[in-house]
């Protein structure tokens, strides 16, 4: 397991519930499949910015996480009421932790107003109005074939054809405007909630206007030949004035950022550079002659990513010299052991990262990996311990799952190991082989045991309807 770890199996998601941040969907979105990624540091700098405004919003904080989505777009977008996503081009692209802050403060306002249910609503609405329109349409069509049959001309028959084509196209055309109305209407309602949660935080809606500047002067957005009417969020140069106008009365607009803030928000950024950007690329934002701790960070990075682990693990140690508290220069470390085919000198710096941040269920994740990867009876025991602890903490935790079903399947656990693989299966969206899974389980558990009930929910599970 990677510490940036991508989720390759595809989960679908139904459009109809997409809010994006931006006014056009990524590619992604659209074909309703997406990649995820999952990282303990990125994940819990993400929790840091967003449980202060659920707070403020009076939404449960632990109950809605962040979803990282491999993207390099600049985008964010809620698909339902419990988590947020949030695609790894919106990080790396804010170059102050405000400016994300502002784009989750949005997607929060979405969550809280209630949006979602609503868009279900609307589109309902929308559906109907089309389908007026193609009844009455295809009306005026039988009408017209009929008028052709009892002696009108034929140019007759043709004219009341194309008026029938035109109701139809007219029903279709009015059901989107009415939906995409309803989708300007509901981002406005999503600034100015936004607005009024980086308030009561008292943070500054600075970075919200940032974005949407920097939006406005992009040139996807600065084309005067676009109808306001036909498209789902408001025009850029509109948004921007109606939100700078309020920002700027806000007491917090001058805010600094919190201390400490801007380097773990640059430490992220630099760590989302070095595992999915080029060697070129991470060289030119971060050349050697930067000494900065996120250069650093990135350069130790792409030393293990291209296998010069020697000195990978000299740039590493000298990161820990400077930061000997930190988890995730432990994790790094061990990690790059792990991936290096060493999963006994791997343990140290695993454990070590643990033991500084207990709570972080995917460094558990990695631990339990590496407790496998040595293979012996004792580290088994130990990884069933780790990855139990893990996907207990995390129960969207893919790669623990997998590795769980491993350890148990390894000493002779089969029921076990099918539910684990039924678990993986399920947050993987392959609900058919979940099932499978969970239907080979059942027998070899006890009947009645937690396992066995929870082998028996999976079976017994059906599609989520949208």
């Amino acid at each position: 397991m990677a510490s940036l770890s991508l989720l390759k199996r595809f989960t679908a998601l139904a459009l109809s519930g997409l809010m994006a941040f931006q006014a056009v969907l990524p590619a992604s979105a659209q074909s309703a499949k997406m990649s995820f990624i999952r990282d303990a540091e990125i994940e819990q700098v993400l929790r840091d910015y967003l449980d202060p405004l659920l707070g403020a919003a009076g939404l449960r904080k632990g109950f809605i996480r962040v979803v990282l989505v491999n993207d390099r777009s600049f985008n964010a977008f809620v698909a339902d009421g419990k988590r947020v996503f949030v695609n790894i081009g919106a990080i790396m692209e804010s170059k102050t932790p405000n400016q994300l802050i502002g784009v989750l403060a949005h997607e929060a306002g979405h969550i809280a107003g209630g949006h979602l249910a609503r868009m279900r609503a609307e589109l309902d609405k929308a559906t109907a109005i089309a389908v007026i329109g193609t009844i009455l349409g295809g009306a005026a069509v039988v009408g017209a074939a009929r008028s052709g049959g009892h002696g009108y001309g034929q140019g007759n028959v043709g004219t009341d054809s194309a008026g029938a084509i035109g109701a139809i196209l007219g029903g279709t055309e009015m059901a989107r405007r009415s939906l995409l109305a309803y989708q300007r209407g509901e981002e406005q309602a999503a600034d100015r909630s936004a607005l009024q949660f980086l308030e009561r935080t008292k943070q500054s809606p600075k970075g919200l206007v940032e974005t949407f500047e920097r939006m406005a002067n992009d040139s996807l957005f600065t084309s005067t030949r676009v109808d306001k009417y036909t498209v789902s969020h408001p025009l850029p140069s509109e948004r921007v004035a109606l939100l700078k106008e309020e920002a700027l009365k806000s007491p917090y607009y001058n805010a600094p950022e919190a201390p400490g803030r801007q380097l773990k928000h640059d430490m992220i950024r630099a760590k989302l550079f070095a595992f999915t950007a080029g060697q070129a690329e991470v060289g030119r934002r971060y050349p050697a002659y930067d000494t900065s701790l996120p250069a650093r960070y990135a350069r130790a990075i792409v030393e293990y990513r291209h296998g010069r682990s020697d000195s990978a693990q000299r740039q590493i140690d000298a990161l820990i010299k400077e930061q000997p508290n930190n988890p995730y220069f432990w994790e790094l470390k061990g990690q790059a052991y792990l991936e290096g085919a060493q999963p006994q000198a791997a343990l140290a710096p695993l454990r070590k990262a643990v033991s500084i941040a207990p709570n972080q269920a995917l460094i558990r994740t990695m631990l339990g990996h590496a407790l496998m990867a040595t293979d012996t009876p004792a580290n088994i025991d130990a990884a069933i311990k780790e990855l139990a602890n893990a996907t207990s903490r995390d129960p969207d935790n893919y790669e623990g799952f997998r590795y769980l079903g491993q350890a148990y399947a390894r000493r002779g656990d089969e029921g076990n190991a099918a539910l684990a693989a039924a678990r993986e299966a399920l947050i993987g969206g392959q609900l058919q082989d979940a099932r499978r899974f969970a239907r080979r389980a059942m027998p070899l558990l006890p009947e009645g045991s937690p396992a066995y009930l929870a082998a028996k929910d999976i079976f017994e599970s059906k599609p989520e309807k949208n």
